[in-house]
């Protein structure tokens, strides 16, 4: 069949297995489809067939019963498995060399579309005795030869695959990785080699993987081997091996060193994504351009290793010694623990790369494909980047905040309806990573200078931070994050304060975080909600309201916690939220109940107060030291409380109280303290508060 006809052919297949009527692919289309992968096709061809493959995969598997469940992936592996296998196995083991070039290629393609009925397949018995053939009977032929080696490349990606590959494959591997004649098959064969090394580590437990993983080529022959084809390399698919290989191999601290100090590397590596947008995306999502490899590349070497908490430090450790065979452990702790990974080598290969222009190629690879998985490995290697805060001004020059935001805009489900919108989308850590670079960027810049003087932009970023404060599948850092970049955003209007507040479930969130052991997240939620506080009426009401005692409650706490930034950020909602009389008179309640409103407030004014009701001495903090800004908020604090309580018994009774805690004399010292300042904004609520006093019969000495 020719290329035009099975062009056609494949359309007119794509159209059929969208219909609801559709059931399985009938024999000459069969043909068409495994035909379409031969390397001597066109690309567009090509491109086409895996469009048509994946289709049909995902239209076998939705139409199995049970989604989601692990029988489903079972039944579905096996009806792709049986819509394949025999025509995989009679191509392998036709003595026409055409067929068997379409045997290997269709059988390496469908690895890449769905590589769990691939596997499957590939343990098939006579898949192997025929590829094993095909070394032999087959070894003059060139093209054979690459088909092979791409095969094996592919397979070599997957534990059940790998323990299969035998000591003749690996010996026939390492001869096409050494041979000097053909670059392309070189190359594959090396990408086999790297991912067989990679994965016999851990597959170490498995029969005979120790002796074939001596028969292996040394890794630092192999990055040695492809950097040259990526740098000197201009046949595409040796080019596109090399980096798929480099990406396996990339993970390994002594690469990262050895590929982020060749400049020529890099600059060749970045000139590999297009800066303009392709007409496909296809070859990007099944791994057949570089974009991907390149990009994946970049990720790994500016990657930080996980940080963990000591708990989840304890419980990796557990794992890694229930899996590690005899011997081996030591080896994994050395790598684990390699001095070429730790932070300030990785800062300074993030540095490198952005002296080569990284960030202009990171920007191009998301304005040249929609391919999910690109823009995820992107998102990856910005949120290294920007870990180092000498990065982000750069980040910010070259377009990333944008960048960033169009990965979000297309990882993000669109917000439902307002029936539906409380309830969270789907997300997966991965998912995560774009809108935490994000964070980053908003915490250390102004909004302007993050998403530009267009505030529509700066309200797009409202939901991907509040996604990340409130989903479970975030971590306590990237919760912190999201609430230092809504606290910053929420300082540019009070349209943008209003939009965060009635995001659903933010407010409770929040509210919730202030509450945390964490000093660091419960500042920072306390900050945001000073924020939303002073520039949302509706906070501004729930925080005011008279059934708002138990809220005023936790400000007054976090008031009289040991963090002088959270206390500032309490009293400062305080100081905002007692204009309101109604909020007053809830405060005037808990100071009835509890007796602890005055001897805070007057503790902001003056530390050296201690409450009666402490059991430390009365001069214990008598060394401590007024901050400016607390002294501020408490005096407006006080002011406002006073000035809102009209009762004549109450009034009386306050001020009594006020002199037995010391806050009289603590008025008085703030006006001794700041009279010849001239600082009226606070000596005119001090002054009124002394008032209110004297009005109140309590006799003050000058």
């Amino acid at each position: 069949m020719s290329e035009p006809e099975s062009d056609i052919q494949l359309d007119a297949i794509l159209k059929k297995s969208q219909e609801k009527s559709w059931k399985s692919l009938l024999p000459d289309e069969l043909n068409t489809v495994i035909g379409s992968f031969l390397p001597s096709h066109p690309l567009t061809l090509r491109s086409k067939a895996y469009i048509v493959l994946s289709a049909v995969c995902q239209r076998i598997r939705k139409d199995s019963s049970s989604p989601f469940s692990k029988e489903h992936i079972d039944a579905s592996t096996d009806l792709i498995h049986r819509a394949f296998e025999l025509a995989i196995v009679t191509r392998l083991a036709d003595t026409e060399e055409n067929k068997v070039f379409e045997g290997l290629s269709f059988l390496a393609a469908l690895f890449e579309v769905d590589w769990q009925s691939a596997s499957s397949i590939f343990q098939d018995e006579a898949i192997l005795e025929s590829l094993t053939d095909c070394m032999d009977i087959f070894a003059s032929s060139l093209q054979m030869s690459r088909s092979v080696a791409h095969l094996l490349a592919q397979a070599s990606g997957h534990k059940a695959c790998r323990a299969l590959i035998s000591s003749q494959h690996l010996a026939w591997l390492s001869t096409q990785s050494r041979q000097a004649s053909d670059s392309t098959l070189r190359a594959a064969a090396a990408v086999a080699l790297v991912k067989l090394s990679r994965g016999m580590g851990s597959d170490a437990a498995e029969v005979g993987s120790a002796e074939k993983a001596a028969m292996l080529i040394s890794d630092e022959e192999l990055v040695k081997l492809m950097k040259g084809l990526v740098v000197d390399e201009s046949n595409p698919s040796s080019v596109s091996d090399a980096v798929e290989g480099l990406a396996y191999s990339s993970t390994d601290p002594t690469v990262k060193e050895l590929l982020s100090n060749d400049s020529s590397f890099l600059s060749r590596l970045f000139a590999f994504i297009p800066r303009r947008k392709g007409s496909s995306t296809v070859a990007e999502d099944m791994g057949m351009s570089p974009v991907f490899g390149a990009v994946v590349i970049i990720s790994n070497l500016c990657a930080y290793r996980p940080r963990l908490t000591e708990e989840e430090a304890q419980m990796a450790k557990l794992r890694r010694m229930a899996k590690a065979s005899p011997g081996s452990s030591s080896t994994h702790q050395e790598a684990e623990n390699n001095p070429l990974d730790d932070d300030d080598h990785v800062r300074k290969r993030g540095r490198k790369l952005m002296q080569c222009g990284v960030m202009d190629a990171l920007t191009a690879a998301i304005r040249a494909t929609d391919s999910r998985a690109v823009r995820l490995a992107v998102g990856k290697a910005v949120l290294s980047l920007v870990e180092d805060k000498d990065n982000r001004g750069k980040v910010l020059q070259t377009g990333g905040a944008k960048a960033l935001m169009t990965i979000i805009h297309s990882i993000l489900p669109a917000a439902g309806p307002s029936s539906q919108s409380k309830k969270l989308p789907p997300m997966e850590a991965s998912d995560i990573e774009p809108i935490q670079a994000l964070a980053k960027l908003a915490i250390t810049a102004s909004p302007v200078q993050v998403f530009g003087p267009n505030e529509g932009a700066l309200y797009d970023a409202i939901r991907p931070l509040s996604l990340m404060l409130l989903h479970p599948t975030s971590n306590l850092l990237q919760r912190f994050e999201a609430l230092m970049a809504l606290t910053n955003l929420s300082s540019q209007s009070a349209e943008v304060s209003s939009r965060i507040a009635r995001t659903d479930g933010l407010l409770n969130g929040v509210e919730l975080l202030m509450l945390e052991e964490h000093v660091l997240v419960r500042r920072a939620a306390t900050e945001l909600i000073c924020n939303l506080v002073a520039g949302c009426e509706e906070v501004f009401n729930r925080y005011g309201a008279k059934s708002s005692k138990s809220k005023l409650q936790v400000l007054l706490a976090l008031c009289d916690v040991d963090d002088t930034p959270t206390r500032l950020a309490a009293s400062g909602a305080l100081a905002t939220v007692t204009s309101s009389p109604d909020a007053c008179q809830a405060l005037l309640d808990l100071q009835n109940e509890r007796h602890r409103v005055l001897p805070i407030l007057g503790q902001l004014v003056d530390p050296t107060i201690v409450s009666t009701d402490d059991n430390e001495s009365e001069d214990a903090d008598i060394e401590a030291k007024a901050d400016p800004g607390l002294v501020h908020r408490g005096a407006v604090c006080v002011r406002n409380f006073f000035l809102a309580i009209e009762d004549s018994a109450a009034h009386k009774q306050l001020a009594t109280e006020a002199e037995r805690v010391g806050l009289v004399r603590a008025l008085v010292g703030v006006v001794k303290t700041y009279s010849a300042s001239g600082n009226n904004a606070l000596l005119r609520p001090t002054a009124e508060a002394l008032r209110w006093l004297i009005e109140g019969g309590m006799q003050i000495a000058a």
